[in-house]
């Protein structure tokens, strides 16, 4: 049975969460599988598209989390904000703007926050040397999403070229050498 969007959303929030919390306190300056990107970039990159959709919803402004501030409190504000508005009925219909591709927050959150919150949450465990085990219904849900964007999303500064999978690959690792990382 496919979980509702702030089931399937619940869960890989609470996932990132856990590894900023079990982050070992040396780590946020590793490099992640992210050109150019440290653990603590990652988290960064997320808090603030999480930011960018809440402020989506009535035209505020938002920012990345500053270099001094607290990324686990900033991420479980963040989330907060995102189920909070997916659990209010009039947000989560909310039509979004151009720049989030007219999409209802709910849709939005489905289609992007999710993807990104999930594939961001493999590489920081991989800079971190966590547990990098995705939720199969999400790598499946991302799989389902993200394989007709293939050309939309192959861009600096977003997905990298495709890397070969194994014919014995399973589904995480097919999608994550979808999305240009090498697993």
């Amino acid at each position: 049975m496919a979980s509702s969007v702030p089931e399937l959303y619940g869960r890989i929030a609470e996932r990132f969460g856990e590894l900023i919390l079990h982050c070992p306190p040396g780590r946020w300056e590793d490099p992640s599988p992210c050109p150019g990107w440290t653990a603590r970039d990652v988290v960064a990159h997320v808090v603030a598209n999480h930011r960018r959709a809440v402020a989506g919803l009535d035209g505020s402004s938002y920012s990345a989390p500053g270099r001094g501030e607290d990324l686990a409190r900033a991420w479980d504000a963040a989330s907060g904000e995102i189920k909070a508005a997916l659990g209010d009925p009039v947000k989560a219909r909310a039509l979004l703007g151009e720049e989030f591709g007219s999409l209802p927050f709910e849709e939005f959150v489905r289609r992007m926050a999710c993807a990104d919150t999930l594939i961001h949450g493999w590489d920081l465990a991989r800079a971190t040397g966590q547990d990098e085990v995705l939720d199969s219904e999400a790598v499946a849900v991302a799989t389902e999403i993200l394989l007709p964007e293939d050309g939309d999303i192959r861009m600096p500064r977003a997905f990298g070229a495709k890397v070969s999978s194994a014919a014995d690959a399973d589904a995480q690792t097919r999608l994550l050498n979808f999305l240009g990382r090498e697993v």
